[in-house]
């Protein structure tokens, strides 16, 4: 398959654009800290939103989304609060956290895949 790293960031880059077709404003890819990473970052309406991208060739795996587990959830909601904090986004803004799926061609958008999971 290659360098998975190039692989998601293909992936990344096609849910980006996916996602601005459903009128998705995509603020920041990537974001990174020491809590983790989020692969997309968003604005949805009101919404701020963290995408999480996951893809399979099949599902044989299992679906994408069933790949966002309780570990994955807890990093994402942390590296969400440490963006929330650097960027001086207001505790009255809404946020919500959505899947973004491949699957056999097909780009599914889960939104409010999971709840915020305080630490």
């Amino acid at each position: 398959m290659g360098n998975k790293r190039a692989t998601g960031a293909c992936y990344e880059q096609e849910a980006a654009n996916y996602l601005q077709g459903l009128g998705y404003r995509i603020l920041q890819r990537n974001f990174r800290c020491r809590a983790g990473e989020i692969d997309l970052v968003a604005q949805d309406g009101e919404y701020l939103v963290f995408v999480e991208v996951k893809y399979r060739t099949d599902a044989s795996a299992g679906l994408p989304q069933e790949a966002v587990g309780y570990k994955k959830q807890r990093n994402i909601s942390r590296t969400a609060s440490y963006y929330c904090l650097k960027y001086a986004v207001s505790p009255e803004q809404p946020c919500r956290f959505d899947v973004a799926a491949y699957m056999q061609g097909e780009w599914t958008v889960i939104q409010n895949a999971f709840d915020f999971i305080p630490h």
